[in-house]
């Protein structure tokens, strides 16, 4: 298995308070934008070596695939703790057979941790790591997803992610961290659905905790109210997820932070390390394609 693993001890209390997405998307191709009225001028991408890409067409099939399957470069070493390292080495080498090179799709609210613990995934599976929003932001030329968001439209925004996942759906081998709306679209869940589908369930109280540290600029969904973070946090964030529930329990898989904390004798889920939650994540991802296999035979 291809799973390099640092052993550097780590405190036991995540900073999930500041940690913000990586600016780099691990990607070497051009995802097409979405056919609207108004489309953005296309601008070229950069490989993870930081070489420019010549301008080119939208690319499909094979060539698309031969771009996105090469391990990703750039891709930042994740340290854990010796005890971490190993339990997560021994899960991923219990879950890669039963996997069968499928993706693993990351699905949950914005702030619930999708991006750091599915490059945790990635790295010990010897997969390949993308966010889906960074891919959109590069097939787009535009910088954040606020700004998308701001200069066009939500709408805009969601065709594009609607043919980030398509493509990748085409795609083996890969964690993809998905958008917090990713699941309201039935036409996304019919391409996520080609993979495991893993839902990071985080309560909504630490969700407003830790955007009201950060604060509200990347979260265009958040940033157009005024007056308390916190409160105007939790607030959205409960509308939000009363309209998305139903779509995140599709998940193959949910990994409850609530039942994480307990077990590791927390009352608060925002001091679990994140590879805390990679090794819950991968333990349920073995019961469900251990129970899936079950059911076939």
């Amino acid at each position: 298995m291809d799973a390099s693993v640092g052993l550097r001890a780590t405190p036991r209390a995540s900073s999930w308070a500041g940690q913000h997405k990586p600016h780099g998307a691990f990607f070497s191709g051009r995802v097409p934008a979405s056919l609207t009225s108004e489309k953005p001028a296309q601008r070229p991408l950069v490989l993870g070596s930081g070489t420019p890409m010549r301008s080119m067409e939208p690319v499909r099939g094979a060539r698309f695939k031969g771009l996105c399957c090469k391990k990703s470069a750039g891709t930042e070493k994740v340290h854990y703790s010796a005890d971490e390292a190993l339990i997560l080495k021994q899960k991923a080498e219990d879950v890669l057979p039963c996997l069968n090179d499928r993706c693993v799709y990351l699905v949950g609210m914005m702030g619930s941790g999708k991006t750091t613990v599915g490059k945790i995934i990635a790295e010990v599976l010897g997969y390949s790591f993308f966010d889906s929003d960074k891919l959109v932001e590069q097939a787009v030329g535009i910088s954040s997803v606020a700004e998308i968001f701001q200069v066009h439209s939500e709408a805009f925004f969601r065709d594009n992610e609607s043919e980030v996942l398509r493509d990748l759906s085409s795609m083996h081998r890969l964690v993809v961290a998905t958008g917090g709306g990713a699941v309201i679209r039935p036409i996304n869940w019919s391409y996520m659905r080609k993979g495991l589908t893993i839902w990071l369930d985080v309560p909504l109280d630490a969700l407003a905790r830790r955007i009201a540290a950060v604060g509200t600029a990347s979260r265009p969904l958040l940033h157009q109210e005024s007056g308390d973070t916190y409160a105007k946090a939790y607030a959205k964030l409960t509308a939000l997820l009363e309209k998305r529930m139903d779509s995140y329990a599709n998940a193959d898989a949910r990994v409850s932070l609530e039942n994480v904390a307990f077990k590791h004798g927390h009352d608060d889920v925002n001091v679990l390390t994140p590879s805390a939650i990679a090794i819950e994540a991968l333990l349920k991802m073995e019961s469900f394609l251990t129970e899936k296999a079950m059911v076939r035979n």
